[in-house]
């Protein structure tokens, strides 16, 4: 099993990142769809379009996500503290994204073959305590792992809180906190804000 461990910097926990491999996916579920709703987000509509979906998973959202997992990138990294799950960013080769790589609104800042993060959640009842530093530590390092040469994330940058149906988008200030710098400005927007292009170089 391929493993991207984040550092610890709290001598309280012991935080670990892994690729959400098929053995992982109930962990998965656990942190993005813990009530298994078929029509709650599972984290596919970047990757795959509707016919797709109801083919890989004979109809069955949960199913679809679940045999992404078994592709040769997994289609994320799922951040553990304690041996509990509670972090989960869904990143790959934005040429692995279709809806990415066919943006007309988030096109490539170069011909760099960046991986991209394209959602970053925190189960309920974990959120501020640090778990998004580690998680985006784990991508990266995954990422680093499998040749990528940098990171890219779209993410806001609201004054204040930003609308919580949008904060899978993440914002400037978390992934600066990650070693991430802007790169520009897209024409996308969430929460009516501008979508930025930020990277983390690798290597």
């Amino acid at each position: 099993m391929s493993t991207a461990t984040a550092p610890d910097v709290s001598t309280e926990s012991v935080w670990e990142s892994h690729p959400v491999t098929p053995d992982r996916f109930e962990d998965f579920a656990d942190v993005l769809n813990n009530t298994r709703r078929d029509q709650h987000c599972w984290c596919l509509s970047h990757r795959l379009r509707a016919p797709e979906i109801a083919e890989l998973g004979g109809g069955d959202r949960q199913e679809a996500m679940r045999r992404l997992t078994a592709r040769k990138n997994p289609p994320g990294v799922l951040t553990y503290r304690d041996g509990l799950p509670v972090g989960w960013c869904s990143i790959g080769p934005r040429a692995e994204i279709p809806l990415l790589a066919a943006s007309k609104l988030m096109r490539p800042v170069d011909e760099s073959p960046v991986w991209s993060i394209i959602c970053v959640v925190v189960r309920p009842g974990h959120r501020r305590q640090g778990v998004t530093t580690r998680m985006l530590e784990g991508a990266v390092a995954y990422a680093a792992s499998r040749g990528a040469p940098a990171v890219e994330a779209h993410p806001v940058d609201p004054e204040g809180r930003m609308d919580l149906t949008m904060a899978f988008v993440g914002t400037r200030m978390m992934f600066e906190n990650a070693g991430f710098r802007v790169m520009g400005t897209t024409d996308a927007k969430a929460s009516r804000l501008p979508r930025l292009v930020m990277r983390r170089e690798l290597g």
